[in-house]
């Protein structure tokens, strides 16, 4: 076995690393500029034009002047898209059929529909019958 080819494999490995890690690092900074709505938009243009001249630089200066600005702003992202799911599937999901049957009964005792429209609603809340 060769061992200069096996660390020259090993060296490739590590900057592989190193350059999609500073990729992440990148896109996740471009990303929190486009979220905070607290930056201008020249002061977003200013951080772009760093990032693209001198990327390393800008990327290190972001990471510790805006950091935890970046964390606070990603989980308030995160908590918002949360509630907007979990508003989307209550919507969506509406009424179970036990609730649709329990609110055509109360109707039905009320004398609001006959048994008839009862029986009909049950049947649809039970999928039997389609709308």
């Amino acid at each position: 076995m060769n061992w200069d080819n096996f660390w020259e494999v090993i060296w490739l490995f590590f900057w592989g690393f190193v350059f999609i890690a500073y990729l992440m690092a990148l896109f996740s900074i471009v990303a929190d500029l486009f979220r905070d709505h607290t930056l201008s938009g020249g002061w977003k243009a200013v951080w772009i034009f760093f990032l693209v001249f001198a990327p390393f630089i800008t990327a290190l200066v972001y990471l510790v002047a805006r950091g935890g600005g970046m964390a606070e702003r990603n989980h308030r992202a995160e908590q918002d898209a949360r509630a907007a799911t979990d508003h989307y599937i209550r919507d969506v999901a509406g009424t179970s059929p036990a609730d649709e049957i329990a609110k055509a009964k109360t109707l039905l005792d009320s004398g609001s529909i006959s048994a008839e429209e009862f029986d009909h609603l049950k049947s649809r809340a039970l999928g039997s019958v389609r709308a």
